[in-house]
C-alpha cells in the first residue's frame, strides 16, 4: 500500500543525489535541500504521513537512471504503479488559488493552452487515468479537489470521457483513435516519450531507445495493431 507523487519537472533531487545525500559536503547538501524538487519530495511525504500512509513513491529519486535495464523496466510498469497505488497525489506547481480552476486563463497559463501545465504533459495522461484516486495539489500543498468529484470539469479541460475519469477505462468501450485524441496536444521533452507514455494505455510493452526519435511512435503503433483489431489507428 502506497502513495504516489504526479508532477510537472522542474529543478529535481535524483536517485544518487538522494541516496548520497548525507555522504555529501554540508553546502552541497544544503544546495541539494534548497531545490523546490527537494521541497516537493518533503511536502508530499508530509501529506501521505498526515493521510495515515507509510510509503511514497516519487519518479524522481525512485528511479536509477544510469541503469537502463531498471529505467526501461520503470517505464514498462508505470501505468501499473499508478494503477496500483491507493492515491496518486497530482501537484499543480503553477496553481495559486485555493479552488480547481475550470475556466480556460490563457493570460496565467499562456505556455499550456490556458490549463495548469499539468494538463498539457505527455507523461501525466496516464498518471490521471491510472490510478484509483487522484487528490489535486495547488502550489501550497492545498487540497483543491479529487478526480471523482471533478470529472465533468476534467472531461471539459482533457477530452477524456468523465466515466472513464470516475470508472477507469473499462467504464466504456474506447477506440484506439479515440485514446490517441486525448495525447494530440500534450508535449514531452524527449520525443521518444510521445510514445513510451502511452504504452500502459494501450497494454504494450516495447524496449526503449532513448536516440530512435519518431521512430518510438512507429513502433508502438506497430505494437497496437499486433494486439488489436481496432480499424480506427489507421484514422488516426
Amino acid at each position: 500500500r502506497y502513495v504516489i507523487l504526479s508532477h510537472r519537472w522542474g529543478a529535481e533531487v535524483g536517485y544518487e543525489e538522494m541516496t548520497g545525500l548525507m555522504k555529501m559536503e554540508k553546502g552541497e547538501r544544503e544546495e541539494v535541500r534548497q531545490r523546490t524538487g527537494y521541497q516537493k519530495i518533503i511536502k508530499s511525504c508530509e501529506q501521505a504521513r498526515k493521510d495515515g500512509h507509510k510509503w511514497l513513491w516519487i519518479d524522481t529519486c525512485c528511479i536509477d537512471k544510469r541503469s537502463s535495464s531498471e529505467l526501461s523496466e520503470a517505464i514498462n510498469s508505470m501505468y501499473r504503479w499508478y494503477q496500483n497505488a491507493q492515491v496518486c497525489y497530482a501537484y499543480l506547481h503553477d496553481v495559486d488559488e485555493s479552488v480547481f480552476p475550470t475556466e480556460r486563463d490563457r493570460d496565467k497559463f499562456s505556455e499550456s493552452y490556458g490549463w495548469p501545465e499539468w494538463f498539457m504533459r505527455g507523461w501525466t495522461l496516464q498518471e490521471l487515468i491510472a490510478p484509483k484516486q487522484v487528490e489535486f495539489f495547488n502550489k501550497d500543498w492545498a487540497s483543491i479537489g479529487n478526480k471523482r468529484h471533478l470529472a465533468s470539469t476534467l472531461q471539459h479541460v482533457t477530452g477524456i470521457p468523465w466515466e472513464v475519469l470516475r470508472d477507469g477505462p473499462a467504464a466504456r468501450r474506447l477506440s484506439v483513435a479515440q485514446i490517441m485524441s486525448w495525447a494530440a496536444g500534450r508535449k514531452t521533452t524527449r520525443v521518444e516519450d510521445r510514445a513510451y507514455s502511452l504504452m500502459g494505455l494501450f497494454r504494450v510493452n516495447m524496449p526503449m531507445l532513448y536516440g530512435e526519435g519518431k521512430k518510438a511512435f512507429q513502433r508502438l503503433q506497430l505494437k497496437i495493431v499486433r494486439v488489436s483489431s481496432d480499424h480506427s489507428i489507421f484514422a488516426w
